[in-house]
């Protein structure tokens, strides 16, 4: 009898080795169960005022979100949640992309869960302006920070908001402060018209720098420069060490240049090297120094309430631009409109102004 040959093609397909029963099956049927149940208000707001970040993040998803089911939803949280924040330090982080705002948040933030605080980083990633996708991967970035009882990172699409500031997160800063973080931390995702917007909704703002970069003299923008409380220059070590101390002293003297802040701070440079926490304390110390200056002045009361105010116009704007858009005889007219321009038979500013003048 012939021997059967063999089958040696790499197509082969053999028999996998079977898995070990490892997962508690209980567990799994709990937790998907948990998936699918959905949260009553009330139980969202314990849970975040009991610390719990499963509900905070329930709570934050159900704000961001633009369904109309959860609009009334979001209100009764952030109302709920209000008498319970207004409590922490607001930090904004901003820089060019490639200076380290992720490793340096990462950096800073395991610095203050060691000295007992507890931390929020709030970010927002860029959402492709075709596809609307968003990578969203900080908490991939920062591995180690994430890994930490006492910190909380949320990624959230930038959408279609100016400058890719989160449309939500100043109603996040709310939650999170109910939820009990002292300090948060917001990044931008890049130098822009966003840092306009998170300076707004912070107290201090800190402006990540690199050595070399050819802007040491007139900075990035003369705007940016003017909000930040603080420059780091970050990467300071190696080779780099000496254009770092070079550019520290360049930037010092520019800001001297910039009339005096009205809450009585001068801003100053420092060096710091994310990657090998050097540097990290002293910026801690800065911040720390800020927020007595300005509590004892008063301005750190006056810029809450200056906040507030903004807020409410931005709110107001968002309101009526959303109920603009939701209005069916305006999205019908915007389609006819849309078709017109594409036919050169009227303008953007006539197809403006007719949208415009119809009724609400």
């Amino acid at each position: 009898m012939a021997k059967k040959k063999k089958n040696t093609s790499a197509l082969n397909e053999i028999e996998g080795v079977s898995q070990p029963e490892t997962l508690n099956k209980a567990f799994v049927k709990h937790h998907k169960a948990l998936k699918k149940k959905a949260f009553s208000v009330a139980e969202l707001v314990s849970g975040i005022l009991n610390q719990n970040q499963t509900a905070l993040s329930r709570a934050i998803t159900i704000i961001e979100s633009t369904a109309q089911k959860h609009q009334q939803q979001a209100k009764e949280i952030i109302e709920n949640c209000l008498p319970h924040a207004n409590n922490s330090i607001r930090i904004g982080i901003t820089g060019v992309p490639g200076v380290g705002k992720s490793t340096f948040i990462e950096s800073f933030g395991k610095y203050l869960v060691s000295e007992g605080k507890k931390v929020a980083v709030l970010t927002v990633d860029p959402s492709s302006s075709i596809s609307k996708g968003s990578i969203l991967g900080d908490k991939t970035r920062m591995e180690d920070l994430v890994k930490e009882e006492n910190a909380y990172i949320r990624p959230s699409a930038s959408g279609d908001t100016l400058g890719g500031v989160a449309r939500k997160t100043r109603e996040t800063i709310i939650l999170c402060e109910a939820a009990g973080f002292d300090v948060i931390l917001i990044e931008t995702v890049g130098v822009g018209q966003s840092e306009t917007a998170v300076h707004s909704m912070t107290d201090f703002f800190l402006l990540l720098k690199l050595a070399g970069a050819g802007d040491e003299l007139q900075g990035i923008k003369r705007g940016i420069m003017e909000m930040a409380d603080s420059i780091v220059i970050n990467k300071a070590d190696g080779e780099n060490l000496k254009a770092a101390k070079f550019a520290k002293t360049e930037f010092n003297r520019a800001l001297h240049l910039y009339p005096a802040k009205e809450n009585g701070w001068t801003p100053k440079t420092f060096l710091c090297s994310a990657l090998k926490n050097e540097g990290i304390s002293e910026i801690w110390e800065v911040i720390s120094e800020y927020f007595e200056t300005v509590k004892n002045n008063g301005y750190f009361q006056k810029k809450r309430k200056d906040q507030n105010k903004f807020w409410l116009l931005q709110t107001i704007e968002n309101r009526l631009k959303s109920e603009f858009y939701a209005n069916s005889l305006i999205k019908k007219e915007l389609e006819e409109q849309l078709k017109a321009i594409d036919e050169n038979k009227t303008t953007p500013f006539e197809a403006a102004e007719k949208l415009l003048k119809l009724p609400k």
